[in-house]
């Protein structure tokens, strides 16, 4: 067994599912200093056993952590066997509004309807602040409170409006989970905190394996922030040429770009036809 190997493995699982050395070794039942040997290669052989604690409190197979091509049965398929494109793309990013979901402008319409405010003095409210709650600087709480002072409510709940006009983009569950059974695939979304669990709870995203979910509000960085790109490559595990963005902002996509990735500009108002140039794109 090549420790130092294993050791990058289950650190990379520990940071996919979002969990500090602390929080792993709660879950884990492990002492942080032996959590912390493993990671760096330093223990010579790790017992199997710890090594599927780890593979259990960081939802992996336990094959993929061991290298072992033989995955169990109903397990998916581990990276080794997904494929590469024509292109030489091994990792899609799917940006969540305006290629998941579609957008939210309703919420605005509901808003004026609700408290007779103008439809525009509401979302200039929300995009001053937007930014400032993907980053997780200001909470949504915060947020609300804004809301409330300036149009004069009590309560407001800016992910309740959110939650209520978002909807699943045409035709992209299917195509999700076409990608998903050929390449490793993950979120790469400005949001605020809680929305994407919210939306994948009320089955909003499609359900399927994400290796890597890079959520703005944790990172504490938003697209197009070169930090947000940095930790969506870490978190891939595979050089920048071999990432595939998919995403319908072009300030977005042109950050990627720079920084060597493979892009797509997703049209929102013709689902299909994007997802026809993907699959163009990712051929094999």
């Amino acid at each position: 067994m090549d420790e130092k190997a294993l050791g990058r493995r289950l650190q990379l699982a520990r940071k996919r599912a979002g969990l500090t050395q602390q929080e792993l070794c709660q879950k884990a039942g492990l002492s942080y200093s032996t959590l912390a040997k493993i990671e760096r290669g330093a223990i010579r052989t790790p017992s199997v056993f710890t090594v599927a604690h780890i593979a259990a409190a960081t939802n992996t197979p336990l094959e993929e952590l061991l290298d072992l091509d033989m995955p169990a049965l109903g397990s998916p398929a581990p990276a080794s066997s997904k494929k590469r494109s024509k292109t030489g793309v091994r990792f899609v990013y799917f940006d969540v509004n305006g290629v998941l979901v579609r957008f939210f402008h309703r919420a605005f319409t509901d808003i004026t309807h609700d408290t007779g405010a103008r439809a525009d003095l509401a979302e200039n409210l929300f995009w001053r602040n937007n930014d400032d709650v993907c980053r997780g600087d200001t909470s949504l709480e915060q947020l609300n409170e804004v809301f409330d002072k300036e149009l004069h409510t009590e309560g407001f709940d800016w992910k309740s409006y959110y939650m209520k006009s978002v909807e699943a983009m045409p035709d992209i569950k299917e195509f999700v989970e076409w990608c998903a059974q050929y390449y490793e695939v993950g979120l790469l979304s400005n949001t605020a905190p809680g929305f994407l669990d919210g939306m994948r709870s009320a089955g909003l995203i499609p359900d399927v394996n994400y290796a890597a979910v890079v959520d703005s509000s944790k990172v504490g960085s938003i697209k197009p922030e070169s930090k947000i790109y940095q930790a969506a490559v870490e978190l891939a595990a595979v050089e920048p040429n071999e990432i595939l963005l998919i995403d319908n902002e072009r300030p977005n996509l042109t950050a990627a770009d720079k920084l060597g990735w493979q892009v797509l500009s997703f049209d929102d108002f013709q689902p299909s036809e994007s997802i026809a140039h993907a699959k163009e794109l990712l051929a094999f």
